[in-house]
């Protein structure tokens, strides 16, 4: 994936030494902007594709949300539903698509965090949202709703799905 990075930036730097055109420099700007829209179109396309094939070995009956979460519930629970505002507490795996386990409960304690104010991926709060106390569910979360680019700079690679095994625990 550095390589694909660096090659891109290599394309991107000839591109831009080359001799201005008369007639715009905002067409220039214009053609490179369109290139990494592609570029980018081709990484979720590819993630998306990875995702699925993921999906289609485990059969798994996921449903996926308009941002790409994708999610099932494996155990309803009888608590009440999650809202905005209220503190989650959540038992947790946290893996890649290749089965590398990167964080859990088990070894770093329950999760809590204030419902919409951060604190964990958008897509793990996205999921949250549609669940309620003691119930227990698989969550996708595609890079772009995770760590993104970089990662998180210690587990987690760039532009790494991830596979929650998420518990609701409480809510405060």
């Amino acid at each position: 994936m550095v390589l694909s990075v660096y090659v891109l930036f290599l394309m991107l730097c000839s591109y831009c030494s080359e001799q201005p055109h008369p007639s715009s420099s905002t067409h220039h700007l214009g053609m490179m902007s369109d290139s990494l829209v592609n570029y980018n179109r081709g990484i979720i396309l590819t993630e998306d594709q990875q995702i699925e094939d993921f999906v289609a070995r485990y059969s798994w009956k996921m449903s996926k949300t308009g941002t790409g979460l994708r999610y099932f519930i494996i155990k309803k629970g009888q608590g009440v539903k999650t809202v905005k505002g209220k503190v989650a507490v959540i038992r947790y795996t946290l893996r890649l698509l290749n089965g590398n386990l990167c964080y859990s409960s088990d070894k770093n304690g329950l999760k809590e965090f204030k419902i919409g104010y951060g604190g964990v991926e958008s897509g793990v709060e996205e999921g949250i949202l549609l669940m309620h106390v003691g119930d227990r569910a698989k969550f996708i979360v595609p890079s772009h709703l995770a760590f993104g680019l970089l990662g998180d700079q210690n587990k987690i690679p760039q532009h790494a799905a991830l596979v929650y095994d998420i518990e609701l625990v409480q809510i405060k």
